[in-house]
């Protein structure tokens, strides 16, 4: 009973008061707790016609629906909270009593327009929107549905759900046991799961950390998709891959926000802020815990972080880069790097866009908080599934490659 009182005594005096470092930037950002504005649940039903449209799934954003007439509804989108990003996300599902073909007009906010072109699920089988069904014009858009009684998702990108992304790990990592270690070290500010893949063989001790981050805006789903295929590859039963982990610790975060994911928001946590722009003072849960566990790893391990890769998506291919390189744990990687990705993916040409992090983002906290290299790793919003795959992979070998040949 002693020794019991004297480890829980131990645990709310030091861990339960760790601390963690913060980092400098230039122009800070105020990540305080910002009011947010939900949207109700429920099922909307246009009774003169018959059609039906419904947010009560995990991810789906739908503020209003209304008829205009016989064959169009409107479809009402705001976002959580401004100021935001202009990345209108929506989500919703729509079927009607009888066949028909109908129309459905979106209305953003003033100052808002469409950045996402329509994603369906149908039979459970995701596809983009027909272009003869996709009509824009300056701000205004309208899909043309076949409706049923069978209902259909209408998406701005394909939904991954909080649950969705577990499902997803939680098959990856089985088998995988002796070399993933599944950690939830947190909860958000809605009590969802924070969750890492803690990823080394054999000691990590003195191992240099490779951190891996995610979905710290919720409709970055191709980001995501990325992020996938380059765990995967680092998971997967290659010599390459098990000479990686024999030398090198992953810490891989899937679903930095998963309270934004679920809440079908444009950018931000359920606290309304964007996390990453948090990377400084930690004023958000998510963040300042993803931190705590970061940097208590390296301390129990005497390991530094030589490399930190961010998956984001915008609309298109980038990859955001520090300046800053010769100081740095690896100052030759970005450049071996994407020699490495044009030298084996066809016809592919990285784009780069390189600037020292001003804002409290999460390459600038990678620089300067650990004088490691860091990336934000963007994909297209459009960008196919199997280029996606391929530059995951690709980019996954040619990482693995290099920090081998940094330990010979």
């Amino acid at each position: 009973m002693k020794k019991y009182f004297f480890y829980t005594l131990f645990y709310f005096l030091f861990l339960g008061c760790y601390s963690v470092k913060k980092v400098a930037f230039k122009t800070p950002v105020d990540t305080t707790s910002k009011e947010t504005r939900g949207q109700v649940k429920k099922t909307y039903t246009l009774k003169e016609v018959g059609v039906f449209a419904s947010n009560t799934f995990d991810g789906a954003r739908l503020n209003g629906f209304e008829q205009v007439n016989d064959s169009t509804a409107l479809v009402l989108i705001s976002p959580e909270n401004t100021p935001i990003n202009n990345s209108a996300y929506y989500a919703f599902k729509t079927w009607s009593n009888t066949a028909k073909d109908f129309y459905f007009t979106f209305k953003y906010p003033k100052g808002f327009k469409n950045r996402y072109i329509p994603k369906l699920e149908i039979n459970n089988k995701w596809s983009i929107i027909d272009s003869a069904n996709f009509f824009e014009k300056d701000s205004i858009v309208t899909l043309k549905l076949h409706l049923t009684k069978k209902p259909i998702t209408v998406a701005a990108q394909e939904i991954q759900s909080s649950k969705d992304v577990e499902q997803w790990y939680t098959n990856l990592i089985k088998g995988k046991e002796n070399r993933v270690h599944l950690k939830k070290y947190g909860e958000s500010p809605l009590g969802k799961k924070l969750a890492v893949l803690n990823i080394y063989k054999d000691n990590p001790k003195g191992k240099d950390i490779i951190v891996l981050l995610t979905r710290q805006h919720p409709p970055e789903v191709t980001g995501y998709y990325a992020f996938q295929y380059f765990l995967e590859t680092i998971l997967g039963d290659s010599d390459l891959a098990n000479d990686f982990l024999n030398k090198y610790h992953v810490l891989a975060f899937p679903l930095l926000n998963p309270d934004g994911v679920d809440l079908g928001n444009w950018r931000h946590n359920s606290n309304g802020v964007d996390t990453n722009r948090d990377w400084s003072e930690y004023n958000q849960p998510e963040i300042r815990k993803t931190v705590k566990y970061i940097q208590k790893t390296l301390e129990k391990n005497g390991s530094r972080i030589v490399l930190g890769l961010d998956f984001h998506s915008t609309w298109h291919d980038v990859f955001y880069t520090n300046k800053s390189r010769s100081e740095t744990t690896l100052p030759n990687f970005i450049e071996d790097w994407f020699a490495g990705l044009e030298a084996n993916i066809p016809n592919y040409k990285v784009n780069e866009s390189s600037s020292n992090s001003d804002k409290p983002v999460s390459k600038g906290w990678f620089l300067y908080g650990f004088n490691a290299v860091g990336i934000t790793y963007e994909i297209g919003d459009e960008t196919p599934e199997k280029e996606i795959q391929l530059i995951g992979k690709k980019s996954a070998e040619q990482m693995m490659k290099i920090l081998l040949k940094e330990k010979k």
